[in-house]
């Protein structure tokens, strides 16, 4: 599959607070590229100098074989773009919208356009219905349906299903793989980790230095982390025992267990040895993609502080 965007050592500084440090990234076409990140580490930043909506100070790079910085006027043009508020006319139809939408990329045979976007993202039954009296799921259908109407080649998504319903957002992931298996390369920041483990891969961005790249699959093995999960009548009530112990970098409890980690496997298992004895039982397990977000941004240097 053939690279849709290639950048090299790019660089944003806005004052004296350099946001995006030395970023170099390959995305390929018709994937689904998760970006992760603390707040304020560069990660919309970032997105925007891949594809042309934002100029970096230094670096290169190409988006579709267009370069960064002098076609990124063309760029633009094939480029869906979604905000996490929504950003539409509150005061206008599902259909006022999206027909607002066609005519300012310009395009021909508008209402068919229109019409084929309400259809193909179940906003049909609903065209005639004011935005502003839509929920949060409806109003991201919307909004995707605004984004893609001109046929762009790349999506870009920032955090698209804040406060969204777990149903919705489903539905959501759902019609972005499908997009992406039509050809369109799709990047999205988001905070959620399942919707990060729905990603093909990953790229995670930490106070503006690009620090990990891969599949979840990938991030997990390569963490280096050690996993241990305790259960037994009051295992939950260990986190304070164990929190701060050599060898426990995180500790949460799930339910009625408990959860461990840490870099270390023969520390982690000295610090958990003074309750393995009952009530309590133990067990090694798989880190989670939240254990190594975690273990990343603890790892992180806030260049902001």
């Amino acid at each position: 599959m053939a690279d849709a965007i290639v950048v090299k050592d790019l660089n944003k500084s806005f004052g004296d607070k350099h946001v995006v440090r030395d970023v170099s990234l390959t995305v390929a076409e018709g994937k689904v590229t998760g970006f992760l990140g603390p707040n304020g580490s560069g990660k919309t930043t970032t997105m925007r100098m891949l594809c042309g909506l934002l100029t970096p100070d230094s670096g290169e790079g190409s988006c579709f074989g267009l370069d960064i910085v002098r076609d990124s006027r063309r760029i633009k043009r094939l480029t869906g773009y979604m905000t996490q508020k929504f950003s539409l006319y509150e005061d206008m139809t599902i259909e006022e919208n999206l027909m607002f939408v066609a005519r300012v990329y310009g395009m021909s045979d508008r209402r068919k356009r229109v019409t084929e976007a309400l259809v193909k993202l179940g906003l049909e039954a609903r065209r005639r219905q004011v935005a502003g009296a839509l929920s949060g799921g409806w109003k991201q259908r919307l909004a995707l349906a605004a984004a893609t109407l001109h046929e762009p080649r790349l999506l870009l998504l920032d955090e698209p299903t804040a406060g969204v319903d777990p149903k919705a957002r489903r539905e959501f992931w759902d019609e972005i793989h499908a997009l992406a298996a039509e050809g369109l390369t799709v990047m999205v920041s988001t905070h959620y980790m399942d919707e990060a483990e729905r990603c093909h891969d990953i790229a995670y961005i930490a106070y503006g230095e690009l620090i990990a790249r891969g599949t979840v699959d990938e991030l997990v093995e390569h963490s280096g982390l050690s996993t241990y999960v305790g259960e037994g009548a009051g295992a939950d009530r260990l986190v304070p025992e164990l929190t701060g112990k050599p060898g426990v970098e995180m500790v949460a409890p799930f339910g009625s267990s408990i959860h461990v980690s840490g870099p270390d496997a023969d520390a982690l298992k000295t610090a958990i040895a003074p309750f393995e004895k009952a009530p309590y039982t133990w067990h090694p397990d798989r880190p989670t993609i939240e254990d190594v977000f975690i273990h990343l941004m603890n790892r992180s240097e806030d260049n902001f502080r």
